[in-house]
């Protein structure tokens, strides 16, 4: 992250911050004859991201079954933590400028502890394949938020096709509800409002410095308080291990919340966060076919028809201009 400073050596610039330096420019043109080459490695790692989120609620279903919903997240993040610590100490990254600790505090409220929380939740009344397809309210909401923050303006086309795909995953959650809310969409639609400013954010900064550092640095920041819930959690929460728990607590500690943020937010660098987070139109199918295969949850015939429509707006929006 801290690749923004500019004592930062030259040498993590050179490799990690590249996506940034070759990709869309604030003003969304290209930058030069590398762009595209840029534009497609970008797309290749934000796309990375989504397959590594798209196992992140198959694996914190699995790590409910030995965690309660609080140490869990607190563990992960206590364990993705230590795992960012020690790459930045053993890369002697210098601390972030002054200016950037606000984003990253952002960054760090959304994704490390907001939507791992508010998620987790919700998962303990709705089943994965069902919280996926909600969660493919994502893509629009970022995109919101990054037209928000950053000022960028994506074509109408992009927004057609996002709000086709928007108004899909409302249908189905209203469907599947029976026409109403329940507790559990209401802890997933506060996780999408929390993720879609974490990634905005740590998107932009992605933009200045290398993917990691953003997320390593917004993990240290949190690790204080998720050292402390993680002990506190763990003697209130009974523990029971298994496989299948250690399994799922470790990848949603190493894969989705460390590996996972880094490679998404290399490619928001690279291709802008409008056009990366329309990719995540893709995570619903994608957990929707971990839920059956590694949960043998049973699958609702509009569940995939849902995801696969939501799908289809990925090619227009990719091909849109952001």
């Amino acid at each position: 992250m801290t690749a923004e400073n500019s004592a930062t050596p030259r040498s993590a610039i050179a490799v990690d911050a590249g996506p940034s330096l070759t990709g869309p420019t604030a003003s969304g043109s290209s930058a030069g004859p590398t762009a595209s080459p840029a534009a497609g490695r970008g797309t290749l790692l934000a796309a990375l991201g989504v397959v590594a989120f798209s196992l992140t609620f198959p694996s914190t279903a699995w790590g409910l079954e030995s965690f309660g919903p609080w140490s869990l997240v607190a563990v992960r993040s206590t364990l993705a933590a230590l795992i960012a610590g020690a790459f930045l100490l053993a890369m002697r990254v210098p601390l972030p400028e002054r200016r950037h600790w606000a984003g990253l505090a952002v960054a760090a409220g959304g994704v490390v502890v907001g939507f791992p929380l508010l998620t987790t939740l919700a998962l303990q009344t709705s089943t994965t394949s069902h919280a996926a397809v909600v969660v493919g309210l994502l893509p629009l909401t970022t995109a919101t938020f990054a037209a928000i923050r950053t000022g960028r303006r994506p074509s109408r086309t992009f927004w057609i096709a996002a709000v086709s795909g928007a108004a899909v995953v409302i249908g189905f959650t209203l469907q599947q509800s029976g026409g109403a809310l329940s507790t559990g969409d209401l802890y997933l639609f506060g996780a999408l409002l929390v993720c879609a400013a974490g990634y905005t954010e740590g998107g932009r900064l992605a933009r200045v410095m290398p993917g990691w550092h953003v997320i390593g640095w917004a993990l240290i920041l949190c690790l204080p308080l998720m050292a402390i819930g993680s002990a506190v959690a763990l003697s209130f929460e009974p523990v029971h291990l298994t496989v299948h728990g250690v399994v799922g607590l470790v990848w949603v500690a190493a894969g989705s919340t460390f590996f996972g943020l880094y490679v998404w937010y290399r490619g928001m660098a690279a291709i802008g966060i409008p056009k990366a987070s329309q990719l995540q139109l893709a995570q619903p199918l994608l957990t929707l076919v971990w839920s059956v295969s590694l949960l043998g949850e049973p699958l609702t015939p509009a569940a995939p028809i849902a995801a696969v429509a939501v799908l289809v707006c990925i090619a227009v929006t990719q091909r849109a201009k952001s």
